[in-house]
């Protein structure tokens, strides 16, 4: 490649020449070369559309000139006679050329290329041109697709790192403006600085699938050479000086070396932006102020991670996308080596481990690898587990760039530890030779590690590494003597896998035994050594899905029941308690005023089965007791649409009105269901309830209504959301012995392309029968009368004044108030709003009201609203309305309309949806 780049225009002018070899044994008429670049071009490429998938907004806001492209100038063949080549609307980032004749095995074609790369802002994915002016490049040139199974890949650009180019050669002719400086992985052949306006550098490199490119006004990196690597870094580390970050880099260098072998290229990147990609994720993300680990072991960290995944993705010439564990593995179970080799006794919380406050705290007992295991478990228990061994751009994010990547590190210790005698670490070093002479797959490394196993090991990839398994022991029949230990184990999911048995005395190990259960109840009979316990995966080697259930004492034999421990705030599961969590609570409304409180639960970081959440509280203002508690039942479904079922029941008592409360019982099931692709965002639910309410009278309010209550409640909600559409529909029917209702809502969002917003709601809702003497149970038009306690008023009875102008988005879900404000027989609405600039939208409501020996009433309003963050704080000023001018008449505050959302568990959906 001869390429010019231009700094000003963030483009770089390629003329390519391309020799292309047919390794294969199939005769191509067709050549594909990758153009990751070009999936930067619009707003529906499907890069543009998996930011959408994961909220990412940036893309879809940015200026024209800040997405890049490829502009195809000229493709010819070796007679510069031009070839016909593709690049559809739906495949934009890779082109299929055709070949006038078909080239055999073993044949060669010459490609000559002319085009101008647009290059993107980084901001998007940290490739990219700068703000600095400079440029991070990755994926920018048009590269030839790895060739597999009779086929060339072809993949979109995900954002994934996961370019499935063929193995190359590369020669490359660079040519800067003086001022800028050039780093790369590539070797440095010579540099031709006799011009005074422009430098030219020409680089080369062989046998490599990909390379960096930096570009910087100043340059940032660092050159560290042990004589056999030179390592260009420019990860950010202040507090440590060049002969310190040295030392480090050579150690890491070193165990790499023995423990995988050598990089067969002379010189690697290790990048800052590299890291920022793919961090280490955890406390490490902290300031370094709040870090509780010292700065040699965060950069030694940071180093390690980032240096692996390069050398990973340099070294292994596997497809990146469908053989993603392996990379993934290799990485993690290196790490957890090194790890054992230099910092053995490091915890997962670093200094903090050692001060008194949190030596109570199980989280800090936890040393730095075992955190590896509670990553997977956070997804596992929530039922979002995926296989290992699928590809990586059907993995949710939160998986992709952690639970997965850390599990497939736990398997390979799993079945290291399970084998023994060095047969994974070997098989691993065999397996990178192989990489040195030729493409692999997955299949490769499975009949290395066969082969060198001296058991059979079928059930590590059929089990651990092709499903989604769980794996879940426990002991059944146990029974000792003074010598011996007799007992059965029960498999709780069918997943017959070795699992170590251990023997334990006062804290420490007296036997480990490895058992390899056929079946269920099978007898097992091992040496006691004066063991007072006998535990399951004491160490944790084996990736279980619950080991609260592993472990039986011998000192008694009877059912011994775990120690209640109680923790503050938070805490990791510990296996061996049962753990209360405890935090003071502050809530608020306009009757009881601020209730301070104190909550007490056994929601530890792990999701559990059986969950309860009790909070008392003191109503400050109104001087009285009141309280919220909820208990709940989770039963997962792992391979089931259907996957999971919570029964619940939830309480609350706090004040309605000034001088009286209220108490809600809300009995409830829920059925969730999801698509079988995981990463699609639709859900849907049913739920079945009974709200059973019971209220104080008082003379506040005189809607003759009654005070208590209970309410059959029937719901189906399907809701599908991503960035630039959201669509849900919802049908609810009740059954009081009162009233029956029913209701649906359609809500429809769109995002379009010059970034305007529009957003519809339908709602139609009528009573099946109504013997009530009051609109309590009717349909609101601008504000439901929330009868079932559902949405949180902070003054739910409020006629007038500030709090009776809180807006919730329901029922009729008109901004202005417009008599009748209620209908006992029938309503349907239409809500609508569009974007004008930035947040303020213009909207508009329209509808009818139907009450009893009324006639239909046609209902309408519009005004200007701040969606300042949808649903959870916006402002409503209502305009022209049935009121008339609303903005001319007199007290126009007190029409003014606002949707509050203050419940921090809320607002944190906002940042949790895009990793899950």
């Amino acid at each position: 490649m001869e390429v010019a780049v231009n700094p000003e225009f963030k483009t770089l002018h390629v003329k390519q020449d391309i020799a292309y070899y047919n390794t294969s044994t199939d005769s191509l008429d067709s050549i594909v070369l990758n153009d990751w670049n070009n999936a930067f071009s619009d707003k529906n490429t499907p890069l543009a559309l998996r930011f959408s998938d994961e909220f990412y907004k940036g893309f879809h806001l940015a200026k024209p000139e800040e997405r890049g492209n490829t502009t195809i100038l000229e493709l010819t063949d070796s007679q510069f006679i031009a070839l016909e080549w593709q690049r559809t609307n739906e495949n934009p980032d890779f082109i299929v050329i055709k070949l006038k004749n078909k080239l055999p095995p073993n044949s060669k074609i010459d490609l000559h290329l002319t085009y101008i790369a647009k290059i993107p802002s980084d901001k998007f994915t940290r490739y990219g041109y700068t703000q600095n002016g400079g440029m991070n490049l990755k994926n920018w040139f048009l590269s030839p697709a790895r060739f597999e199974d009779h086929s060339f890949i072809k993949y979109h650009n995900y954002n994934l790192d996961d370019i499935a180019n063929a193995t190359t050669d590369y020669e490359l002719q660079i040519k800067v403006p003086s001022q800028y400086t050039i780093a790369t992985d590539l070797d440095l052949v010579s540099r031709d600085s006799s011009s005074p306006a422009f430098s030219t550098c020409f680089f080369s490199g062989n046998n490599r699938t990909n390379f960096n490119l930096f570009i910087e006004k100043q340059n940032t990196f660092n050159s560290y050479n042990n004589g056999e690597l030179e390592v260009l870094t420019n990860l950010k580390n202040k507090r440590l000086d060049e002969i310190q970050k040295a030392i480090i880099i050579n150690k890491v260098i070193t165990f790499t070396n023995d423990f995988i072998g050598k990089f067969p290229n002379k010189k690697i990147i290790v990048s800052q932006t590299d890291y920022e990609r793919n961090p280490f994720y955890g406390l490490n993300q902290l300031p370094s102020f709040l870090s509780p680990f010292s700065d040699e072991f965060m950069f030694e960290i940071t180093f390690l991670k980032t240096y692996l995944n390069n050398y990973l993705q340099y070294s292994l010439h596997l497809d990146p996308r469908k053989d993603n564990w392996i990379y993934d593995g290799i990485q993690i179970y290196t790490m957890m080596k090194y790890m054992e080799e230099n910092h053995k006794d490091q915890k997962m919380l670093g200094r903090l481990s050692e001060m008194k406050l949190f030596k109570s705290y199980n989280i800090t007992n936890l040393t730095f690898n075992e955190q590896y295991s509670y990553y997977y478990m956070l997804m596992a228990r929530k039922n979002l587990d995926q296989p290992l061994g699928d590809p990586k751009n059907t993995l949710i994010k939160f998986n992709e760039q952690i639970a997965s990547k850390y599990r497939a590190g736990l398997s390979l210790s799993y079945l290291d530890n399970y084998l023994n005698h060095n047969i994974v670490p070997e098989s691993v070093k065999e397996f990178y030779n192989l990489n040195k002479t030729q493409q692999t797959n997955r299949y490769d490394f499975e009949k290395i590690l066969s082969e060198n196993s001296p058991k059979k090991i079928d059930w590590f990839f059929e089990t651990v590494i092709g499903s989604r398994d769980i794996i879940d022991y426990k002991f059944s029949n146990v029974y000792r003597t003074k010598d011996s230990i007799q007992f059965s184990i029960k498999n709780k999911t069918e997943n017959y896998v070795p699992v170590p048995v251990y023997g334990i005395k006062k804290n420490n190990i007296v036997f480990k035994q490895w058992i390899e259960p056929a079946k269920n109840d099978s007898v097992y009979v091992v040496e006691r050594k004066n063991a007072d316990k006998i535990v399951l995966n004491y160490d944790n080697e084996v990736p279980e899905y619950n080991q609260r259930n592993n472990w039986k004492s011998l000192k008694s034999l009877a059912i011994t029941n775990r120690p209640v421990k109680f923790n503050f705030s938070k805490d990791l599961e510990d296996p061996y308690y049962n753990q209360i969590l405890y935090v003071p609570t502050l809530t608020y409304n306009y009757y009881d005023g601020f209730a301070p409180g104190i909550r007490f639960h056994n929601k530890t970081i792990l999701e559990k089965p059986f969950i309860f959440d009790i909070n008392p509280s003191y109503s400050i203002k109104a001087g009285t007791f009141s309280s919220s508690s909820a208990f709940s039942l989770n039963h997962y479904y792992r391979n089931s649409r259907l996957y999971n079922i919570r029964y619940s029941i939830s309480q609350n008592y706090f004040h309605y009105a000034p001088d009286a409360t209220y108490f809600r019982l809300n009995p409830m099931v829920q059925f969730r269901i999801r698509e079988n692709d995981l990463r699609d965002n639709r859900k849907q639910f049913i739920i079945a309830r009974q709200v059973i309410v019971n209220r104080e009278a008082t003379d506040y309010i005189t809607d003759n209504s009654e005070p208590n209550y209970s309410v059959f409640n029937l719901r189906y909600l399907n809701t599908k959301t991503e960035l630039i559409n959201h669509f849900s529909f919802m049908t609810d029917v009740q059954f009081s012995g009162d009233f029956g209702k029913l209701a649906g809502e359609i809500e429809y969002r769109r995002l379009f392309e010059n970034n305007r917003k529009l957003n519809l709601r339908f709602y139609a809702g009528s009573f099946l029968y109504n013997t009530t003497g009051s609109d309590y149970f009717s349909f609101g038009l601008d504000r439901p009368t929330d009868y079932l306690f559902d949405y949180n008023f902070y003054g739910r009875s409020e006629s007038i004044g500030f709090f009776s102008q809180q807006y919730v988005i329901a029922e009729g879900g008109f901004k202005s108030m417009i008599e009748p404000r209620y209908a006992n027989q029938w309503m349907t609405t239409l809500n609508a709003s569009y974007s004008i600039w930035n947040w303020i939208e213009a909207y508009g409501d329209l509808g009818f009201t139907k009450n009893k020996h009324q006639n239909e009433h046609f209902v309408y309003d519009s005004g200007i609203r701040l969606n300042l963050v949808p649903d959870y704080f916006e402002i409503f000023f209502p305009v022209y309305s049935n009121n008339g001018w609303e903005i001319s008449q007199s007290n126009y505050n007190e029409k003014i309309r606002f949707v509050i959302t203050l419940s921090p568990k809320t607002l944190v959906n906002l940042f949790t949806r895009k990793w899950l």
